[in-house]
């Protein structure tokens, strides 16, 4: 079962608008599809506990990369989201939910994959580490303020549901992931939790999002279909600010910093926690809520594809640093 995740996982590009398909013609056949989202919030668990079982926490506490750190924030709040929400004024005029789905894949920064391109990179992969943990702890905090102050006039947003909802289907897998993996540890040790333990969970978590784009696409089959042209209309935005997204970082990563902390700069920046962003859609906005996921499920095929793109092509804006030794010689 395992295996059959893993291979899931690995290609996310191909599996998610596998799911998306399935759940069209699912949706397209039922009678009553709004009745699968009983399983949206056994679903969120799947995608977020997992996760959770994986984060190292500790890693928060270190220091020594401050400056990279707090770029990465800068770029993540402080300038992501407000490109986010003109770029959603901009395209989607007289669709606020659309536009709110656009506003939350800016912000939760971060996912697993931050760290493991910026490994497939040879980035630094202790910094990659610290802005997951951070961008997960910041964009579950202030996601709820953002929303409402940028999208508050257009859409009505339930806070208090949020901040419970961000409670449960954040703050309750981490507590429980957290357990899991102490108890993990004293069984197997460190080493051999970090090594090989503690790989066999990120493919379930992958299981709960496919599971999750599959019934948003269910309960929004029929909607879609009356009106194509506005679905296929998502694909062009969310290129557009992923690519500006990573125009910004690169430019940043290049003159501030060396190359192995540049790349963590990127993948920390660029990438985004879609799991918790499609969890707060289907589980705060009520029927509204399949509507805002349909923005975050293809800003899954879009992340992924650009990624592994410029995976292949960063030499292309980062120069291979000299080892010292080389230079001596």
């Amino acid at each position: 079962m395992t295996a059959f995740l893993r291979v899931l996982q690995k290609n996310l590009g191909l599996t998610v608008p596998l799911f998306m398909a399935a759940g069209f013609v699912t949706g397209l056949f039922l009678n009553n599809p709004s009745s699968l989202s009983v399983l949206i919030l056994p679903l969120t668990f799947l995608m977020v506990y997992p996760m959770m079982v994986t984060m190292q926490y500790k890693k928060i506490k270190e220091g020594g990369d401050g400056k990279v750190q707090l770029a990465a924030q800068v770029i993540n709040f402080l300038i992501i989201p407000f490109i986010a929400y003109f770029l959603g004024k901009l395209f989607f005029a007289g669709q606020p939910y659309l536009a709110l789905g656009f506003l939350l894949v800016s912000l939760l920064p971060t996912s697993g994959m931050t760290i493991s391109w910026t490994g497939m990179a040879k980035g630094n992969m202790e910094a990659a580490v610290k802005m997951t943990v951070v961008g997960l702890f910041l964009g579950s905090l202030l996601t709820p303020f953002y929303i409402k102050a940028l999208m508050g006039a257009t859409v009505s947003i339930p806070l208090m549901k949020i901040f419970i909802q961000i409670a449960v289907i954040v703050a309750l897998p981490m507590v429980l992931g957290g357990i899991t993996q102490a108890l993990l540890v004293k069984k197997h040790g460190w080493q051999q939790f970090n090594k090989s333990v503690k790989q066999d969970f990120p493919p379930y978590s992958t299981l709960g999002v496919l599971l999750m784009v599959f019934t948003a696409m269910v309960i929004k089959a029929k909607s879609i279909m009356s009106d194509p042209m506005t679905f296929l209309g998502l694909i062009a935005p969310l290129l557009i600010l992923y690519v500006v997204n990573l125009v910004i970082s690169t430019l940043v990563a290049r003159i501030f910093f060396n190359r192995e902390d540049g790349l963590a700069l990127v993948f920390g920046t660029v990438l985004r926690n879609l799991s918790i962003a499609l969890a707060i859609a289907m589980t705060s906005f009520g029927r509204e809520g399949s509507e805002i996921a349909l923005v975050i499920a293809l800003g899954y095929i879009i992340q992924i594809q650009v990624s592994a793109l410029y995976v292949k092509q960063h030499h292309h804006f980062f120069k291979k640093e000299v080892m010292p030794e080389a230079v001596s010689a």
